[in-house]
């Protein structure tokens, strides 16, 4: 699992249909020190979060399609909200 801020939504109109119920967040990895790491990606929304800059933790590549469908299409999804980090 990786940590990642929101900060955007994507719209579209046409998705496969096994991402018709999903809404897709752009999300910028941070490294554990809660520095950006990286460019921002897209991840499909499997928990329903909120507003920009709420904390996350998603997975990638073959984890990806887990929390779906096995077959949704996506490299990346969120699957919790972070609501505290102790350090």
């Amino acid at each position: 699992m990786n940590l990642a801020r929101i900060i955007g939504t994507v719209w579209a109109t046409k998705k496969h249909p096994s991402l018709e119920s999903c809404s897709l967040k752009i999300i910028q990895p941070l490294t554990s020190g809660m520095e950006k790491m990286g460019s921002p990606i897209i991840a499909t929304d499997s928990v329903g979060t909120g507003q920009p800059n709420e904390l996350v933790y998603y997975v990638t590549s073959g984890e990806a399609p887990i929390p779906l469908d096995r077959k949704t299409p996506t490299d990346a999804t969120i699957i919790g909200i972070a609501d505290r980090i102790d350090r």
